[in-house]
């Protein structure tokens, strides 16, 4: 494609609608042209293997494909594919004349309203994040899974991007610290192929294989009239767009850590896990949080080989690829995860404080409020208000939820992620199964005492709004008659937080690694 195209496209002449002037922006794989209240994108003919818009009949199938795919988050933006006719230097809409190019028409709207952009400007919340992760649960749940007889999602079809990535870097790059990192990286992903081979097919026959967005990273993320909206999905190759839906949340996570945003990356994972129920995903969630910084850095890498690249970009590229270099390193670490349990009555701030611990610690919480109902088949929202012992809250029901948290805490802890189990854990033999699970699993143990006074209990029973608690007054008055303190045995386990006061996280999450370590010796001397 000639750069006279473009140039003409640049003119507000060329556009059937006002334009004032106009501005491109290029990527290494298009350029999109911002047009009044449109912007256009024009795919380059490019080919790169796993992307091939090398044919005027591949841009106009791929723009048809991206205009179909994205209005499935997107509709308000995505209008249409529009056919470009004349000449290079002379082109026009009018359907005079071959057709020369093809274009996607989207409305347009403000950069600013990006997550990449909200961020930089440091206007990015927790509100945000919070929607960004329901918007994707609540997808995930709605596109179509791939079927037994496809190849999508198969173990090697998993593999088989991630061997790329590392063939088109090793094209582009001669550094030798570099190739090291690759060849450490490489080989950790292969380990871990192999060793995750059965899960990623088992996986696949639970309908975790979707036609997912596959590029859902801040950039392509938006808040758009108060919702979130996520738009740029990976058209131009069915293989990297049908994938685990890990995968999908991966993105966006690396992402986020990659921009030193640990905290919000860590929310996003939580809450998307907390709607989804989906924490076996967390086995395989490392090998795709790799495979995704490998992306971001093969992305660098070609455009550091593209002509006509400026030195500032030529910089900043450079720059890039080398940190997404080192978090690919940085993730195929080992962690050595801890178990943590909350100890409080209702209204305690069990939830307050284990939603601060799980940002700053990195965990992952599993809530006994969530995980009852859905145990029962309930929505997390469903008011199950009812006398204690009785409904969902019989002495059976409890001992089935304690057991599903358990369940969960294992195979999160075996992923290698931190646990923190938010329930109120009023029977002391609750508590010692989670301890023999800690011991079990050769883990830190701490038990979380939430408290505070019962007139402030009280009032926040009183005050606070619909949340996924169904905890009245009753509950909390019966929970108080009832109460069981820790024991003379659990002592060196415990952590007393006060949240009538002003919790100091920073300094909670020092005593908690310092008590778990301690804690984790003790259980392998006596294990």
């Amino acid at each position: 494609m000639s750069n006279s195209l473009i140039d003409a496209l640049l003119e507000p002449g060329f556009y059937d609608h006002p334009v004032a002037s106009c501005e491109l922006i290029e990527t290494h794989i298009s350029w999109v042209i911002l047009a009044g209240d449109y912007a256009y994108k024009i795919k380059k003919p490019v080919d790169f293997g796993f992307l091939d818009f090398s044919t005027l009949e591949k841009r106009q199938l791929y723009c048809q494909e991206e205009v179909r795919l994205n209005r499935r988050l997107a509709a308000n933006i995505y209008l249409d594919v529009v056919a470009i006719h004349g000449s290079p230097d002379q082109p026009h809409l009018s359907a005079d004349g071959p057709v020369i190019e093809y274009m996607v028409k989207m409305r347009r709207f403000e950069q600013a309203c990006q997550l990449d952009h909200m961020l930089e400007s440091d206007t990015l919340t927790v509100t945000h994040i919070d929607a960004m992760a329901t918007m994707a649960a609540r997808f995930h749940e709605e596109i179509d899974r791939a079927t037994a007889s496809s190849t999508f999602g198969s173990a090697e079809k998993v593999y088989a991007p991630v061997e790329e990535n590392f063939e088109q870097i090793r094209e582009r790059v001669t550094g030798k610290h570099f190739l090291e990192q690759l060849v450490t990286i490489k080989a950790w992903c292969k380990d871990s192929y192999v060793a995750l081979g059965a899960t990623f097919e088992q996986r696949k026959a639970n309908g975790y294989v979707r036609e997912c967005h596959g590029d859902m990273h801040l950039r392509n993320l938006a808040w758009i009239d108060n919702s979130a909206v996520a738009f740029d999905c990976i058209e131009f190759n069915p293989e990297l767009r049908w994938i685990d839906v890990m995968s999908e949340i991966a993105f966006l996570i690396m992402d986020l850590q990659e921009k030193n945003q640990a905290r919000l990356a860590q929310r996003f994972l939580n809450t998307y896990l907390q709607e989804t129920g989906d924490y076996d995903g967390l086995k395989v969630l490392r090998f795709y949080l790799v495979y995704r910084a490998l992306v971001r850095a093969k992305i660098n890498a070609i455009r550091l080989g593209q002509e006509h690249i400026s030195e500032p970009e030529r910089t900043e590229a450079e720059t890039d690829f080398t940190r997404y270099l080192d978090l690919a390193l940085e993730y195929t670490q080992p962690r050595l995860p801890l178990l943590m349990i909350t100890h409080g009555v209702s209204a305690s701030g069990k939830s307050t404080v284990t939603q601060s611990l799980l940002e700053n610690m990195g965990a992952i919480r599993i809530r006994s409020d969530v995980e009852r109902k859905r145990l029962f088949s309930l929505d997390a929202g469903t008011d199950k208000s009812s006398s204690v012992g009785t409904g969902i809250y019989t002495a059976d029901a409890t001992q089935r939820t304690y057991d599903r948290l358990a369940e969960l805490a294992g195979n999160i802890l075996d992923a290698g992620y931190t646990v923190i189990v938010d329930a109120t854990f009023q029977d002391p033999a609750q508590r010692v199964q989670f301890k023999q699970l800690a011991k079990a699993k050769q883990v830190g143990f701490v038990i979380l005492f939430i408290t505070a006074p019962d007139d402030v209990l009280r009032q926040r029973i009183l005050e606070r709004s619909k949340s996924v608690s169904d905890a009245d007054l009753g509950v909390l008055e019966h929970q108080l008659a009832h109460w069981q303190p820790h024991t003379a045995d659990e002592t060196s386990d415990v952590i007393e937080i006060d949240t009538s006061q002003l919790v100091d996280i920073p300094s909670f999450v020092i005593k908690i690694k310092k008590a778990a370590e301690n804690n984790r010796v003790l259980t392998r001397f006596i294990s």
